[in-house]
C-alpha cells in the first residue's frame, strides 16, 4: 500500500469518526427535550437542564416565540462546559431570547441575566422565565425590550452595562435587520466580553453574516453539528487582546 492510499484510508476513518461523534452529540442534545405524557389545558414542552425540569410555553403567533434547536445546543454547551465557561455571578445578556430557554439555563447556572427581545414576544418570554426561575436561581433575571439598532447605546450605556457574556441562539435568519444586529453586538461587546453564539445555517445570508462578523470579531468554532446544521461560536473583539480559554473560567 502506497502513502497516498494510506492517507486516504486514514482520512476516511477520521471522517467516519467525526460523523459518528456529531450524531452522538446531536442525539444527546435533542434528548434534553421531552413532551408531556398527559394532555393538559396548556400546551408546553419539557427540557431537562441542571437536573431540573423546565417547562416552556411557545407562542405560534410569533416566529420569535418558538424554540429552535440552536437554543438547546447553546444550553447543552453551557451546562457541560461549566469548568471553562463559569457563569456564576457573571453579567450576561441574551439577544433574541425568544421563549427564554437560554436565559433560564444561564440563570440556573448562577448568572445575572438580562433577557431581551422584541415587544411582541415579551409577555410569553416573561412568563416562561419567571415560571422556571422563581425560587430556583441566585439572581432574578431581568426581561426587557431590545430592538436591535434602536437607541442601544442610550438604553445600555457602556459605562454602566458591562457584560461578561453575550448569548445568542438562532438570531441570524432571513430578516432585514442583520446590520442592526451587527451594530448591537458591536456596542455590547467590550474588552472583557465574550460572545457565545449558536447558529443554524439555512441560507446564504447566514454565511454572508458570518463573513462580515469575522471582520469585527475574532471567532473560534466550538461545535460543528452537521446533523442539525448548527455551529456554535465563541467570539471576542478584534481590537482587544486575544482571550484564552483559561481566562474564560476566571
Amino acid at each position: 500500500m502506497d502513502t497516498q492510499q494510506s492517507t486516504a484510508m486514514e482520512d476516511s476513518k477520521t471522517n467516519k469518526e467525526d460523523a459518528a461523534a456529531d450524531a452522538e452529540l446531536a442525539k444527546a442534545i435533542m434528548a434534553r427535550n421531552f413532551h408531556p405524557s398527559l394532555i393538559s389545558t396548556e400546551a408546553w414542552e419539557g427540557y431537562v437542564f441542571s437536573d431540573l425540569t423546565i417547562r416552556i410555553k411557545e407562542s405560534r403567533d410569533f416566529y420569535g416565540a418558538v424554540l429552535w434547536p440552536s437554543a438547546m445546543v447553546l444550553c447543552h454547551f453551557l451546562e457541560t462546559n461549566r469548568d471553562k465557561y463559569n457563569l456564576m455571578d457573571k453579567n450576561v445578556i441574551e439577544l433574541g431570547s425568544g421563549t427564554g430557554l437560554v436565559t433560564i439555563v444561564a440563570s440556573l447556572l448562577g448568572a445575572k441575566v438580562t433577557s431581551t427581545d422584541l415587544p411582541d414576544v415579551l409577555g410569553n418570554l416573561q412568563y416562561n422565565v419567571m415560571r422556571n426561575t422563581k425560587e430556583r436561581c441566585k439572581f432574578i433575571p431581568v426581561v426587557t425590550e431590545l430592538i436591535w439598532g434602536q437607541e442601544v447605546p442610550k438604553r445600555f450605556p457602556r459605562a454602566t452595562h458591562c457584560f461578561d457574556y453575550i448569548l445568542a441562539a438562532d438570531v441570524v435568519y432571513a430578516h432585514p435587520y442583520l446590520e442592526e444586529l451587527m451594530d448591537t453586538f458591536d456596542h455590547l461587546c467590550q474588552e472583557n466580553t465574550q460572545i457565545l453564539w449558536a447558529m443554524r445555517f439555512r441560507l446564504d445570508k447566514e454565511n454572508g453574516f458570518v463573513d462580515r462578523f469575522r471582520q469585527r470579531f475574532n471567532m473560534e468554532e466550538l461545535y460543528d453539528l452537521p446533523t442539525l446544521s448548527i455551529k456554535l461560536y465563541r467570539a471576542w473583539r478584534k481590537d482587544m487582546r486575544t482571550k484564552g480559554q483559561g481566562e474564560a473560567a476566571a
